[in-house]
């Protein structure tokens, strides 16, 4: 895998590359959801907030796993001195483009998107239903666009990658991957591409008739995090509780809050009398 392309003197980053597509296919399964539901709101917009949302999350989640290390590294990235801010921002930036943790940019993007349904208020909803909303109708295009991101983590061999293997479909990582490896091992994000598309497409089916408000996302919050859970068994991500990594245990809470969502949500009015409770209200 190549973490960097050579266009001519220009040396595009490829995980930088596929989260740009990412984010241009989630926009496109949003709008259409937007279309579909008759909801007048910016698309474009709203994924680009939940883009740099989910990138800061992402970034400060997986920092704070090992605040030693983060600590460090502020440390090497003010080494030149302020009085030398190119090298600072330079140092900045080649920290920055390694080391993010999913479920630290989907609570940040979860934030976000309740912010931009308070704002967007469709279907006619106020305040926190309006959020959650919201949340429903980036289900499918917040399935679509991790596992197209996920193929950036490959390209450039940031680490989430698996565990060695003789798979006839195992991957070599090319010598300047950010975390090199000269193992064959596993394409855990080709995985995690096939079943977001599979959960993207779930989501959009079962998004064409009405559901309770919620129910939506936490089905999307419930089969994310068994997804995850289930591909950390061939990661090379080291367990820290019990035979479990980080990222097994926050996909646990992911699946645990998103089956409580669902049941809550049955048990609550459906969504167009919401709709007009929230407009008589």
């Amino acid at each position: 895998m190549y973490p960097y392309l050579t266009i001519g003197p220009w040396h595009p980053g490829t995980f930088g590359l596929l989260l740009w597509l990412a984010a241009v296919i989630a926009a496109v399964v949003l709008h259409k959801n937007f279309v579909r539901n008759g909801v007048d709101a910016d698309a474009l917009n709203v994924v680009a907030l939940v883009l740099v949302s989910g990138i800061l999350g992402a970034k400060l989640w997986h920092e704070l796993q090992d605040v030693p290390a983060f600590l460090l590294a502020l440390k090497r990235i003010g080494a030149p001195g302020w009085h030398h801010p190119l090298d600072v921002a330079l140092e900045f930036l080649s920290w920055f483009r390694a080391g993010f943790a999913w479920f630290g940019g989907m609570t940040a993007g979860v934030l976000m998107l309740m912010l931009q349904g308070r704002s967007a208020k469709p279907d006619g909803l106020r305040g926190g239903w309006a959020g959650v909303r919201m949340l429903d109708l980036a289900a499918p295009a917040a399935a679509i666009g991790y596992g197209v991101g996920r193929i950036g983590c490959l390209t450039s061999g940031d680490g989430d990658y698996g565990i060695k293997t003789t798979l006839p479909w195992g991957v070599h990582m090319a010598k300047n991957a950010l975390v090199p490896t000269r193992d064959l091992v596993q394409p855990t994000p080709v995985y995690e591409l096939l079943f977001s598309i599979a959960l993207a497409w779930l989501l959009w089916k079962l998004g064409k008739k009405s559901r309770p408000l919620g129910w939506l996302t936490g089905l999307y919050l419930a089969l994310s995090g068994l997804g995850r859970f289930l591909v950390e068994f061939v990661r090379i991500n080291p367990p820290v509780f019990h035979g479990l990594t980080n990222a097994q245990m926050a996909a646990l809470a992911s699946l645990l809050v998103g089956g409580v969502t669902m049941v809550l949500a049955r048990k609550k009015v459906p969504g167009p009398l919401l709709v007009d409770i929230a407009a008589s209200a």
